[in-house]
């Protein structure tokens, strides 16, 4: 693991697991909450998918399961892959009280086993601002390509780029030119809910924000076949960008020029 991804584990770390109990209700309370309306749960990112029943689907990040358990309550065979023991325990109780299974591979998404996992999924998807994580996009793409089998399907939902030069969607994050390069240390996302004394206790993590030509260009450099790029507002103030989805397939067979 690299440096940054060390810095983000502790991050992700800290204190994760009672931040979700604090903010989501115990795993036995958001289960609950899950088995009520798990397409609900699923917010905007439910009408992406193409069928759920019996769907491989890797969640990139997906925290503390909260779109891997209504994913496999809808039928999804779920397997997440994030950095943090403490989201990972915090979703494995939560998918223990719904009473359903999803497997959970807790480590540095940049160095998942291909050789076990490549070509084993239908659909990966992430959402919830976790590109700034990932400081060679290009590199990350390329996994999430070889991780589907061919005629996968990815669905990337992020912050929208928007956000370097304009905080839409009020997470305090500085702002910048929009098209710096930079990597830079900053909060990780549970900070802001806290009192500054605790706050400041927090550990950094380091971000590199993307701009839309680059996340587009990574997609179609990966190999993909780029579907469709839908931009959503933000979430208190329609009339700004606040987030993107981006839809893309793995080609169900090589190109004969790329064979020759």
């Amino acid at each position: 693991m690299n440096e940054a991804g060390k810095q983000h584990k502790i991050a992700w770390e800290y204190n994760a697991y009672n931040f979700w109990v604090e903010h989501n209700g115990t795993p036995e309370e958001r289960a609950k909450a899950d088995l009520e309306n798990p397409k609900k749960m699923l917010r905007k990112y439910a009408g992406y998918f193409d069928r759920l029943e019996g769907e491989k689907i890797a969640n990139i990040c997906g925290s503390c399961g909260k779109k891997a358990v209504p994913l496999a309550l809808l039928g999804a065979d779920v397997t997440v892959f994030d950095i943090s023991e403490e989201n990972k325990r915090y979703a494995m109780e939560t998918a223990r009280a719904a009473n359903i299974a999803i497997h959970y591979e807790a480590g540095d998404v940049m160095e998942i086993d291909l050789n076990r996992f490549g070509g084993t999924f239908d659909t990966v998807f992430m959402e919830g601002g976790i590109l700034a994580y990932f400081h060679d996009i290009d590199a990350f793409m390329r996994i999430m390509h070889v991780l589907l089998k061919p005629g996968g399907k990815m669905i990337c939902s992020d912050f929208h780029p928007f956000i370097k030069i304009m905080d839409t969607l009020k997470l305090e994050t500085p702002t910048m030119s929009y098209f710096s390069t930079e990597v830079f240390e900053g909060e990780m996302a549970h900070a802001r809910f806290y009192e500054d004394r605790i706050r400041r206790q927090f550990p950094k993590c380091l971000y590199r924000r993307y701009t839309i030509s680059e996340i587009i260009n990574a997609i179609i450099g990966s190999g993909f076949v780029l579907k469709r790029f839908d931009e959503h507002p933000a979430w208190e103030n329609e009339s700004l960008p606040g987030e993107f989805t981006a839809v893309a397939i793995k080609p169900a067979s090589v190109p004969a020029k790329e064979t020759e």
